[in-house]
């Protein structure tokens, strides 16, 4: 069935906030669905309105709880299938499993890959996702992505409230995977670029070892992708102080 030019916009319970808020920006209603649970913890879907050869969004975040986030997902996408949507976008703002992406060490999973897999297999025709945490992972789909960026949005913000090439300002990358994603922002701001050297002793804590770059005295925006334990960001701000940096 080829997809119309009605469109609805549908939440699972990750994201509603953000669902209402797009249809208020659309001028349409938050598509009817509920999302409820069996006793032992399977997730129910019931889509309470028509969708036969709409446009379907799916709005949900595969984030914590992550598992039953992925899962109801996955459940709607099947759900928006079997009533004949015309096509189905799943709207994924933040991508779970998406740090593993590779093989880091022999008999690794690459689970970013099974979940596009997942997604596909589900019923999705097409994925559009906020910064995802590696670019390659686009390629793990054999369905459009269209991976959008936040950066320009923050540079916005601080281009007004700080105005363009402030010498008193630096951009602080806070582990050298993050590089290209500072030096951008950086180059949006007109500020230079510092980077924070580490060593990861294991998962979801990291030891922060020196500054690559002047911050001494310097106001330090630091430009992360992804906010867990928070360790890379405080390990970060300790560092930039210990050599002088101002705030």
């Amino acid at each position: 069935i080829p997809h119309g030019k009605e469109i609805k916009v549908f939440t699972g319970s990750s994201n509603p906030d953000l669902a209402d808020m797009i249809c208020k920006n659309l001028g349409i209603s938050l598509g009817k669905s509920t999302v409820t649970a069996f006793a032992d913890g399977e997730c129910s879907i019931s889509i309470n309105e028509p969708v036969r050869g709409v446009d379907v969004f799916i709005v949900q975040s595969t984030c914590k709880p992550v598992n039953d986030s992925l899962m109801e997902l996955l459940v709607m996408i099947d759900a928006m299938k079997r009533a004949s949507a015309g096509r189905i976008t799943a709207v994924i703002p933040y991508f779970g499993y998406a740090r593993q992406d590779r093989k880091a060490k022999a008999r690794d999973p690459i689970s970013a890959k099974l979940v596009a897999n997942l997604l596909t297999v589900a019923g999705a025709d097409r994925v559009l996702t906020m910064d995802l945490h590696a670019a390659q992972i686009q390629g793990f789909f054999d369905i459009p992505v269209d991976n959008l960026y936040g950066a320009p949005l923050f540079a916005t913000h601080y281009l007004r409230r700080f105005g363009y090439g402030r010498e008193d300002m630096v951009v602080v990358s806070p582990d050298v995977g993050s590089v290209a994603r500072a030096r951008s922002f950086a180059m949006k701001m007109g500020l230079g670029l510092a980077i924070v050297d580490k060593r990861r002793e294991k998962a979801n804590s990291s030891e922060v070892m020196n500054i690559i770059g002047n911050v001494e005295g310097k106001t330090c925006l630091l430009l992360d992708d992804m906010v867990d334990t928070a360790g890379s960001l405080c390990g970060a701000a300790k560092a930039i102080v210990e050599v002088g940096g101002a705030k």
